[in-house]
């Protein structure tokens, strides 16, 4: 087949149907405005929305001339003209025909432009989130996120369904229009002038609706994400006792969602009335003129029963146009979080240039001076946490920093060489929702077996405990599992992986002392002649370390062993063992 190219558009690739999504790849968005994000997904499924539109034109324009067949009938049998009133009555029962079928069709497509620019969106923002890493997290709120995947892909997608309904109705007022001036000026003139005045009288309420259907996104927003924060942090909460507080919170934030719906319901409540109303009242003036008409002669009764059909019938366009304005002033508002989200720029990006191989050696931070020697077990003990994690993210080169391994900075690499070489496992690993075996079915070196893995992190006794073992479910977050279980199996995923080089952020901080003090000698049998960092300040675990470096205030101040350290060092020992000297 040909492929047919106009103004840009693939046509061939634009036909898209619901059997191909999500599509292979969803494109590269225009990112200068929200409008420009919108044509922009206009123009990646320009195919089924023209389809769209030619149906929504003809399902439309039946309905248009139906007045016309009726009217053109009761003055045939006015004039006792058996066979043409059959003639038209034949024709009544075609344009219902053909208004049906046009409508089953238009409804198609609609649902299908709605669904294809809804998954397209969906793409972007997960795409996006992939990309951003732990960056997403740390620049946009989880709530905001779920907000732009569900709530505004969905407005996106309604502006989509209502462009083919919006074009049938435009077409078909412009040739109502023509058919009614060169009926009647008088009437046709009225109709051409009322119509656009009618439509108008709504517009000063667009733009107040639009900047309350902001806030009310924006309250909706925060909204989200307090509650996922609060089901995040649940455990918590009825540890500490603060379920109460946070409900308060979340009652006063709901009350504000619920303030700005009501502000925003009664514009729209409005639009709603007048969209009854105005072509209510215009349907009233227009039969009456057309009766004195009538009663005057100029028109026969046929053209006044068309009149009165073609304005009762221009009530639909003019509704739908203005269903399209709200809905694409919510499409509009929508835009705008979806662009906001797909704008946020990651702190480091992907290097694809460079060796693409990183030599064995010493893992070496120079802001901070902190060395961890090859294949050793080598702890970092931080009183400051924060300032431990930005060193751990420098060490896995997720944020710019002079690392180096072998010698070799981070940064003169591939991304994909520091990702197969140096793996960083978050002091709040995740888990994701399957079994434990999925769990545990991640790229390695092939050396250390999962059962292995369980042993080292202590976590058999977990799989042993479930009821199918490692084929047991595990729901969004393993969040049947306490924080000590969820962690144990973190850490035995981490060493199934079994990098040259691993770095483990507080891999133990929710277990207790005994299951730690075996992680410990595990974790160093395991590792042994692979390098590894281990930040912590449990004595259990820094008992089993080759070397121990002490950050203070940026800087590694002393290094040694954790009894060596204990002696010579008072900052050590408050940090570890809690003791201040006098």
């Amino acid at each position: 087949m040909a492929r047919l190219t106009c103004v840009g558009i693939d046509w061939a690739t634009a036909m898209i149907s619901l059997r191909t999504l999500p599509t292979p790849a969803p494109g590269s968005p225009d990112l200068r405005t929200a409008g420009r994000l919108l044509w922009w997904l206009a123009r990646q499924q320009a195919g089924i929305l023209t389809l769209g539109v030619l149906w929504g034109i003809v399902w439309m324009g039946a309905q248009a001339a139906v007045p016309y067949a009726l009217g053109a009938g009761i003055d045939a049998v006015t004039a006792e003209q058996p066979r043409a009133a059959a003639g038209w009555a034949l024709a009544v029962l075609a344009l219902g025909v053909g208004q049906a079928v046009a409508g089953i069709l238009r409804h198609r497509m609609a649902v299908t432009n709605w669904i294809a620019a809804a998954s397209r969106v969906q793409q972007l923002v997960a795409r996006h989130a992939v990309a951003l890493g732990a960056d997403l997290t740390a620049q946009v709120a989880t709530g905001e996120v779920v907000a732009v995947s569900s709530n505004d892909v969905e407005r996106i997608g309604g502006a989509f369904d209502v462009s083919a309904r919006f074009a049938g109705a435009v077409v078909s007022f412009l040739a109502v229009t023509a058919v009614l001036l060169n009926a009647s000026p008088e009437l046709g003139l009225v109709v051409v002038v009322g119509i656009p005045v009618t439509a108008l009288a709504v517009g000063p309420l667009v733009r107040p609706l639009e900047r309350r259907e902001s806030d009310q996104r924006a309250r909706f927003g925060e909204a989200t994400e307090l509650a996922a924060d609060t089901v995040a942090g649940l455990r918590v909460l009825r540890g500490i006792g603060g379920e109460e507080l946070f409900l308060d919170r979340f009652r006063a934030v709901s009350d504000e969602v619920r303030r700005a719906s009501v502000r925003t319901a009664r514009v729209r409540s409005l639009l709603d009335a007048l969209q009854v109303a105005l072509p209510g009242a215009f349907v009233v003036t227009v039969t009456w003129l057309g009766a004195r008409l009538a009663l005057a002669g100029e028109i026969t009764p046929g053209e006044l029963v068309a009149f009165y059909g073609y304005t009762a019938f221009l009530v639909l366009p003019l509704r739908t146009i203005t269903e399209a304005a709200h809905k694409w002033t919510r499409a509009r508002v929508a835009a705008r979080h979806v662009l906001d989200l797909l704008t946020v720029q990651r702190t480091l990006d992907d290097r694809t240039t460079g060796a693409d191989e990183l030599p064995d050696g010493d893992l070496a931070d120079a802001a901070t001076g902190f060395v961890a020697p090859a294949g050793r077990l080598t702890a970092l003990v931080c009183a400051d946490t924060d300032e431990a994690s930005r060193l751990v993210a420098r060490l896995g080169r997720y944020v710019p920093g002079a690392v180096t391994l072998g010698g070799v900075p981070l940064d003169a690499v591939t991304t994909a060489a520091v990702r197969r070489t140096v793996v960083v496992q978050d002091k709040d690993p995740v888990l994701f929702a399957g079994t434990v075996a999925d769990s545990l079915a991640v790229p390695g070196s092939g050396r250390v077996p999962a059962s292995a893995a369980l042993t080292a992190a202590d976590a058999d006794e977990i799989v042993e405990g479930l009821a199918d073992g490692l084929a047991t479910e595990l729901p969004e977050r393993a969040r049947s599992l306490s924080g000590g279980q969820r962690q144990r199996l973190a850490l035995a995923r981490s060493l199934v992986v079994d990098p040259p080089v691993l770095v483990l952020d507080e891999p133990t901080s929710a277990v207790d002392a005994h299951t730690e003090a075996r992680i410990g000698e595990r974790l160093a049998q395991l590792r042994a002649g692979r390098t590894t960092v281990l930040v912590t300040t449990s004595p259990l675990l820094l008992e089993r370390a080759d070397v121990v470096a002490l950050l203070d205030d940026g800087r590694v101040v002393a290094s040694g062993t954790h009894r060596g350290l204990l002696r010579s060092q008072p900052r050590y020992r408050a940090t570890v063992v809690r003791e201040e000297d006098s």
